[in-house]
């Protein structure tokens, strides 16, 4: 499907706590719809098993992303758990004047500044099931610790709290069943660019 001519596209914003899935919701709504594009965010940490450079993310010094940081090129940019992310601004907005939806993964702090800058994104923030179904997600990871661990969980709930308090986000939704949750969010998508096109 490509996009409609004349068409602004729409900035899709997916936050969450670490294991709710973001990623498989993000992918999903991206086989949806091949006009979309996802926005690869630059970081300051190292690649994870399975992951590419330059598409999962594109992988940075410090040094390198305080200078991109100090130039104003990245839409967003924030710190989680010693590291850096940001979003470099040129691709997502060349992206959506050319009637293109870009999905965006980012966490709270990065949501925030979207919503400030860029009020008619679209905020969804993916909510576990349960606490104590998100701590087996993130153990059936391996990836980490038990201290680690410990620090995800006790992240996922000051980023919920601060979901909730912020109105940053316009959509709470719940990742129970993915197919349904992603079913769900491309609804979301969809009544939103009719509200923008009116």
């Amino acid at each position: 499907m490509s996009p409609e001519r004349g068409r602004q596209g729409v900035l899709v914003v997916i936050s969450g706590p670490s294991g709710t899935g973001k990623t498989s919701i993000c992918n999903a709504l991206l086989a949806r719809d091949s006009s979309s594009m996802w926005s690869v965010s630059a970081t300051t940490r190292p690649a994870r098993g399975g992951e590419k450079a330059g598409r999962s993310y594109e992988y940075i010094s410090r040094e390198e992303f305080e200078a991109r940081r100090q130039r104003g090129e990245f839409l967003e940019s924030a710190e989680y758990l010693g590291q850096l992310y940001g979003t470099p601004a040129g691709p997502v907005r060349e992206a959506l004047a050319a009637g293109r939806d870009v999905i965006m993964e980012i966490d709270v702090q990065g949501g925030a500044q979207v919503a400030r800058r860029m009020p008619d994104s679209v905020r969804v923030f993916v909510m576990p099931p349960t606490m104590e179904s998100l701590k087996a997600r993130l153990e059936g990871r391996r990836t980490e610790s038990a201290e680690q661990l410990a620090r995800r969980l006790a992240q996922a709930d000051g980023e919920i709290g601060f979901a909730r308090d912020s109105a940053c986000y316009q959509h709470f939704v719940v990742n129970d069943v993915l197919e349904d949750t992603v079913a769900e969010i491309a609804g979301i998508i969809e009544s939103e660019r009719e509200r923008l096109s009116t």
